[in-house]
């Protein structure tokens, strides 16, 4: 199976003057039972934050929380005591766990994008934690970079208490790459910008592409692009 959802198709929100979201998936004030998660993947925001805003200290619980910081910088606070920075080309991880409030909020005078990108855990009831890793990925091109992982056999990456693999890649005009899959998991691909050929079908900006049943996945970039590319278990997880 493979499913292309465009731009238009995501759902758009904005919160007064400081908060625009494309939702991905069904949140807040948009909810669909056809569109609710892919995988444990059960969010994914692209998000602008307006200067001197953010998210307000807000409880969660039973959820691997990554924020993905494309442009700008965010100051992250949370009840386990933590306070950083959290800046373009850096990831962080939050386990809610047992229960966690957090907050995040952009504190400079320029707009920060950033993605949100929630997973359901492996378990239940996890100790609450926080990792935050510089991973420098944005300006470099030609090869999948992973972000997030529940491999342990990966490293230097932000470990994710979820069977799932988080890549950034960004491929100048013309450059090609392929992702190897099994038929037992499932791939999400969201174009951040530019446009890519995904099995011979085009990917525009703010598109993305939901694969199944598939062994290998081919992507020609037509011309300098960058994406997010998820690789899940193709089997839901629910609590």
């Amino acid at each position: 199976m493979i499913k292309l959802i465009t731009a238009a198709e995501r759902h758009e929100s904005k919160v007064g003057d400081w908060l625009r979201s494309k939702y991905l998936f069904s949140f807040a004030d948009y909810y669909d039972p056809a569109n609710v998660q892919f995988g444990p993947l059960r969010v994914f925001n692209d998000d602008i934050v307006a200067p001197n805003s953010g998210y307000p200290s807000h409880q969660q619980a039973d959820m691997e929380m990554l924020v993905v910081v494309l442009d700008g910088t965010l100051t992250h606070k949370d009840s386990l005591g933590n306070q950083q920075e959290v800046a373009a080309g850096q990831v962080q991880r939050v386990t809610a766990g047992t229960g966690i409030n957090t907050a995040l909020s952009n504190e400079t005078d320029k707009d920060v994008r950033v993605l949100q990108l929630w997973f359901i855990p492996n378990k239940e009831a996890l100790a609450p934690s926080y990792e935050q890793m510089s991973l420098d990925f944005l300006d470099k091109k030609g090869k999948l970079i992973p972000l997030a992982t529940g491999q342990k056999v990966l490293e230097d990456v932000v470990f994710l208490n979820s069977n799932s693999t988080v890549y950034y890649s960004k491929l100048g005009s013309g450059a090609d790459i392929d992702f190897q899959t099994f038929k037992i998991r499932k791939t999400l691909i969201y174009v951040l910008d530019g446009r890519v050929v995904i099995n011979g079908a085009e990917v525009d900006t703010g598109d993305h592409m939901r694969l199944e049943d598939q062994e290998i996945i081919t992507l020609h970039a037509d011309k300098d692009t960058s994406f997010i590319l998820i690789d899940v278990p193709a089997v839901e997880t629910n609590y």
